[in-house]
């Protein structure tokens, strides 16, 4: 799968870390923000938070701005969009699948409803 000209691997792989998970949740909630205040909030080493934020933005989910000596760094979320879209042929899967599970528990429920009605009643 290409995304905006590069292959999808590399975002697969930035959305695979936890950390970088979280990375893009504060860039979300609270914009774009220096390098060393997002380090603040992660129990790991300056270079570690860096490191995670190279491979974010060479996946394209950051772009990087330089202002002074510090790096900015701000959420690029188109990735994310196309990601979305090859995701949601397998939502529409899933969401057939529970709803034929719904369906058949309905069903079940129905059936176990009129058997012990049944039973009172005789």
């Amino acid at each position: 799968m290409v995304i905006s000209g590069m292959t999808a691997d590399p975002v697969f792989a930035a959305l695979a870390s936890p950390a970088r998970r979280e990375l893009l949740r504060l860039l979300l909630e609270e914009g774009a923000q220096p390098a060393g205040r997002l380090a603040e909030r992660f129990d790991m080493s300056r270079p570690s938070v860096s490191e995670h934020l190279k491979v974010l933005r060479d996946a394209g989910l950051v772009a990087e701005t330089r202002r002074g000596r510090e790096r900015h760094y701000r959420l690029e979320a188109a990735p994310l969009m196309e990601v979305r879209d090859w995701l949601t042929p397998y939502e529409r899967f899933w969401r057939e699948r529970l709803t034929g599970l719904s369906a058949l528990l309905d069903e079940l429920e129905e059936t176990d409803t009129t058997q012990e009605s049944e039973e009172n009643d005789g």
